[in-house]
């Protein structure tokens, strides 16, 4: 198997699964027990959220642990007031796009390559903008958002604010699900107020993720019970997971350079070996972000010929193409509907190697000859 669809899923990492496996069979008790062990595991459960926080120039306390991304997202909007309006990147996976709609959001325009226009966000802010959301690397494509830039026209826009006496809040939210594997986050550099981090791209388990939340932010729980979590999400805590998040969190920073290096070198070799396609992502992405397009040829045709081939490919995000969805994220960059049928997306991960990078790029290329042959093409 060459599985290249690591940012759709990862597998667990045989140290996270290690980590965790104690908090299933042993140290099993609920945080919340009055009794000598009980409070072992939760001085552990916090023990692990602070290691997450450090990750991201984060404190403790600054930690919301969720059921992933998805929820993480959401509860970032709960900052909204009745009233709020907030923008949003165009290109935004469909937990941001779907709850901003709620609160009649309106989409920043992406140029051509997938980055923020910055001219149309100054444009579309106004006196009741309270919430902007840009991943800070898309998961359709891998382009990185200048979420610096961002935040720097936002403080501008907060003291012009000030000078005319309006008091509404202007916060910035950034989906990092992407980008903890490959980039080095810390969120006052990124100027950030709520940041979204996903275990399950990171080697970590699934359903479970964690909201950055700066003291700024005002939030609304989207469920209500013990006041677990600062009393924003409240319930049980998943020890186990967040004991495996923080284990996948502190080997991404640990292996980092030597990740970007490594993905980095796989991306040219399998750029300079495959044939007939145009590369869709070609400046500012992740180096383990690969987009291509065969123009004329069907994606998913593709996806089950090189199934058969024991090669796993997507044509973007995996909850799009389950339904048979054309790509939001392609048609705002400005593709036709001609390309975006024929897009497929390739993402390297650490269960592959550069013998399978060259085997993958000659079985793509065997599959593509074989298609184009079968349409006369």
């Amino acid at each position: 198997m060459i599985y290249l669809d690591h940012a759709a899923a990862t597998p667990v990492g045989s140290r996270v699964l290690e980590a965790m496996e104690p908090y299933f069979l042993r140290d099993f008790f609920n945080p919340s027990a009055a009794y000598l062990p009980a409070k072992k595991v939760a001085a552990d459960y916090e023990k692990a959220k602070g290691s997450i926080a450090h990750a991201i120039g984060a404190k403790t306390s600054d930690i919301i642990i969720t059921a992933g991304a998805t929820e993480a997202n959401n509860l970032a909007f709960t900052s909204l007031a009745l009233d709020g309006s907030c923008l949003y990147l165009t290109i935004e996976h469909d937990s941001v796009r779907k709850i901003a709609e709620q609160h009649n959001g309106q989409g920043i325009k992406v140029l051509s390559n997938g980055v923020i226009d910055l001219d149309d966000l100054k444009t579309k802010i106004t006196d009741s903008t309270e919430l902007i959301s840009v991943a800070l690397v898309n998961n359709e494509i891998g382009v990185i958002q200048p979420l610096a830039e961002i935040a720097a026209i936002i403080r501008e826009i907060k003291i012009d604010r000030l000078k005319r006496g309006i008091k509404k809040q202007l916060l910035l939210h950034s989906d990092a699900s992407q980008a903890l594997n490959l980039l080095d986050i810390n969120v006052a550099r990124l100027g950030t107020d709520l940041l979204t981090l996903n275990a399950a791209k990171v080697y970590g388990p699934k359903g479970v993720g964690a909201l950055y939340v700066s003291h700024d932010a005002r939030l609304k729980p989207l469920t209500y019970g013990g006041g677990q979590e600062n009393g924003l999400r409240s319930g049980t805590e998943n020890v186990p997971s967040v004991i495996g998040f923080a284990k996948a969190v502190e080997l991404a920073k640990e292996h980092l350079n030597g990740n970007r290096k490594k993905y980095a070198s796989w991306r040219k070799i399998l750029l300079s070996e495959l044939q007939g396609y145009e590369l869709i992502n070609k400046k500012h992405v992740l180096d383990n972000f690969v987009v291509l397009c065969y123009n004329g040829l069907d994606a998913e045709r593709l996806i089950y010929l090189l199934e058969d081939r024991e090669v796993y490919v997507s044509t973007g995000a995996a909850c799009a193409a389950s339904k048979g969805q054309k790509s939001h994220v392609l048609k705002a960059i400005g593709l036709s509907d001609e390309q975006i049928a024929g897009s497929l997306r390739l993402t390297f991960g650490e269960a592959n190697n550069e013998e399978q990078i060259h085997e993958a790029a000659q079985i793509i290329n065997e599959v593509v000859t074989n298609e184009k042959r079968r349409l006369g093409r």
